[in-house]
């Protein structure tokens, strides 16, 4: 069997779930071969810490380098979409991170432009630029698998297999991603994450509800689309003092940090989504399934197969307990096998048999496109307080 050759793209936060599951992936022989940061330094980090041969600064040495099969892009959301596109045209296959793209401002736009900036201009923008982006993936022989980690969730694959075998019609689903605030300093601008905590956060349970659906369409071999998004945000720890809000780290300067998303499907069925910045007690990340004959209680984090009770913090300073939880005394409930919990090890070890054995990937570019547009008529949604119907078309 064939090795396959892989670069990965960005050393920060993301790097080291991939770093860390790619370790993990069996059955097919994989070489990491280049990291590639403007950040040398970090770059050279990952590269240390995880077993990739090089390091570099420049992303034209991992295109023009034939040795390399596949770029796997972990990189801040505004170099997503134009990354992939290189790779692809230099005949890579591509992994890239949440989410696909979205708006980053254009010349002549007022600043910020989360505030100044129609979210109709942002939803056509955005449309055109997946459409064109579509085209050349559809057109390339090499795969576009979208890492978006919640599809490949223990309990997200399970409910999806007991969906298939019982054929079950869901009624109603609930999704939740929210945290107390972002620890990178660019996530309370607009024009470098395209949106607040909606695209940050939000955007993995919306992709678990819409892949979900296509799971049930495709057990009952039915077609199955949204028609509709009714949404609201805001920032609603803007009236807090500097004092009240010492636990929360979310600074949003012209994006939500708060947003709730209600679809319809064409088959009158509906989902809710909520993400915020401002939930203390660790990471919630879940979905709820409320079907004609069963309910699964999909639970990413917090889990709890294993609790902690502490009186003090002492020997624990370089112990992880879970993502955005300081503190360690009193009870907290620890993250086991993070990696495979959340979905990425089994999300890499997908891609990797998607190009090895060339088949399709669980997530790949219509789960992106379909996230992506369903995010943004969410925000033109709030910004004109009514309902966007997907054979509208907005008014600039």
């Amino acid at each position: 069997m064939k090795t396959i050759t892989i670069a990965l793209v960005g050393a920060g936060f993301a790097a080291h779930f991939h770093g860390k599951s790619y370790a993990k992936v069996h059955g097919v022989n994989i070489k990491l071969k280049t990291i590639v940061d403007i950040n040398i330094e970090k770059a050279e980090e990952i590269a240390k810490m995880y077993g990739f041969e090089k390091f570099t600064a420049d992303y034209n040495d991992v295109l023009n380098d034939e040795e390399i099969d596949v770029i796997d892009i972990v990189t801040p959301p505004h170099l997503h979409i134009k990354l992939a596109l290189k790779a692809l045209k230099a005949g890579k296959h591509v992994i890239c991170e949440k989410p696909l793209t979205g708006y980053f401002g254009e010349e002549g736009d007022e600043t910020p432009i989360g505030d100044k900036v129609s979210k109709a201009k942002m939803f056509e923008s955005v449309l055109k630029e997946m459409n064109e982006a579509k085209e050349v993936i559809e057109k390339n022989h090499k795969m576009f698998m979208y890492a978006e980690n919640y599809i490949y969730s223990p309990n997200i694959l399970k409910a999806a297999e007991i969906i298939r075998g019982r054929k079950s019609k869901l009624l109603f689903m609930k999704g939740e991603g929210s945290i107390k605030g972002s620890t990178s300093p660019v996530a309370g601008m607009w024009d470098k994450t395209g949106g607040g905590v909606l695209i940050r956060l939000g955007c993995h349970p919306l992709s678990g509800v819409l892949w979900l659906k296509q799971v049930e369409a495709e057990a009952r071999g039915e077609e199955i689309s949204v028609v509709s998004i009714t949404a609201d945000t805001g920032n609603i720890s803007a009236q807090l003092t500097g004092y009240e809000k010492r636990h929360l780290t979310s600074k949003p300067i012209d994006v939500e940090d708060f947003a709730n998303v209600i679809i319809t499907f064409s088959d009158g069925t509906k989902a809710v989504v909520m993400a915020s910045d401002n939930i203390l007690g660790g990471v919630k990340n879940h979905i709820e399934i409320y079907g004609n004959d069963s309910v699964l209680m999909c639970n990413i984090t917090p889990t709890d197969n294993m609790k902690t009770y502490f009186v003090d913090q002492e020997g624990l300073e370089n112990i992880y307990i879970s993502e955005m939880m300081e503190e360690k005394m009193g009870w907290n409930n620890v993250f086991i096998a993070e990696d495979i919990l959340r979905g990425y090890t089994y999300e890499l070890q997908d891609f990797v048999e998607c190009v090895a054995y060339d088949r399709k990937p669980l997530s790949g570019i219509e789960l992106a496109y379909e996230t992506t547009k369903v995010i943004y008529a969410a925000y033109l949604s709030a910004s004109e307080g009514r309902k966007v119907t997907f054979d509208s078309v907005p008014v600039l």
